[in-house]
């Protein structure tokens, strides 16, 4: 099983040795000495967290905190912020450029082994409730508002798009004018699944919309949710949410098919 790639991000030597030596067994390590460096890491490595302190020269940890939320390519990975500034208008001012938590120096490891592996645990809940709730919202996954707009555009294309049985990862790169590999990299980053995957989850979540209003038969709604027939929709819809279409539409509308 890969380890999950955490950047640390700190002027000091010293520190980054010791946090290399201290997450190492668990984690992929990356280190960077400024913020600068840190972007240049992110472009060529798949991070899921980055932990960075705050006073650094070149770039600091606010600035970089803010360059990752603002930019569709990383702002769906948590960070961290690291700093020895403990004055309350300094907390407040990284929270409000989007970091996922902030840790005053000294720390104890301890605790930022334990923050790391809830930001990272809770991401994946997230993800995974996504997927198997047939009415959770796309945008619950959302890490940041660049995160909520891009998923939000995502879903509405394959919706506008959703009675086109041949709908793929390339019409969708297309439709959406960003590159194949950008598109599977920033959905698979998010959401865990595959564009394939996303298109069809997003599918099956409109037909449990259609079904829960209890205004069409499943052969209807599993046309216009843009499947091939109605056993291959049935065969999706128990698999992705642990019960049939039948069961699902008599428990939201008391009818059964």
């Amino acid at each position: 099983m890969t380890k999950p790639a955490l950047l640390f991000v700190d002027d000091s030597e010293d520190m980054l040795e010791f946090l290399e030596s201290e997450f190492s067994d668990k984690y992929e390590v990356f280190t960077a000495m400024n913020g600068i460096q840190a972007l240049d890491i992110l472009k060529k490595q798949a991070i899921q967290l980055v932990v960075s302190d705050v006073m650094m020269p070149e770039m600091d940890g606010f600035e970089l905190c803010k360059q990752i939320k603002t930019q569709l390519d990383y702002s769906h990975i948590p960070v961290i912020l690291l700093t020895a500034r403990n004055t309350l208008q300094s907390k407040i001012e990284g929270l409000e450029i989007g970091a996922d938590a902030y840790i005053e120096k000294p720390f104890s490891t301890d605790f930022l082994h334990v923050q790391i592996t809830n930001l990272l645990e809770n991401r994946n809940k997230i993800k995974i409730y996504y997927a198997s709730s047939p009415l959770a919202h796309i945008k619950s996954m959302a890490n940041s508002r660049a995160d909520e707009t891009f998923l939000e555009n995502i879903e509405y294309h394959i919706l506008q798009n959703l009675e086109d049985q041949e709908l793929d990862v390339e019409s969708l790169a297309k439709i959406t004018n960003m590159s194949k590999a950008t598109l599977y990299r920033k959905i698979k980053s998010i959401a865990n699944l595959s564009p394939n995957e996303l298109i069809n989850i997003t599918r099956l979540k409109k037909a449990a919309e259609l079904l829960a209003t209890g205004n069409y038969k499943i052969y209807e709604v599993a046309e216009m949710a843009g499947f091939s027939s109605q056993s291959n929709f049935g065969r999706s819809f128990l698999k992705q949410f642990g019960m049939t279409a039948s069961d699902y539409m008599h428990s939201k509308t008391g009818k059964r098919e």
